[in-house]
């Protein structure tokens, strides 16, 4: 029997939404997306396939995501006023 990881994230509710809409409108679970979606890349990792225009995009706005939560967590916290 194979085991399993957990992943936890963090998301948008937009992209939580958009997630479960897009797995359900294909029939699987997000759990089961994901993992497709990792074991196809990593079987065409090192190859030229790996070199997608989707994967490509998808590491740029992946990055702008990272990028605004490095700045909200350095950010202090606004000051209340009474």
């Amino acid at each position: 029997m194979a085991t399993r990881r957990a992943i936890h994230a963090f998301v948008t509710p937009e992209s939580h939404e958009a997630l479960h809409a897009s797995a359900g409108e294909y029939g699987v679970s997000v759990s089961a997306l994901l993992e497709a979606m990792a074991l196809d890349w990593e079987l065409r990792r090192g190859e030229s396939a790996y070199e997608l225009d989707e994967v490509e995009a998808l590491a740029a706005i992946a990055r702008q995501v990272d990028a605004r939560r490095r700045r909200r967590r350095k950010d202090p916290p606004a000051a209340s006023t009474p």
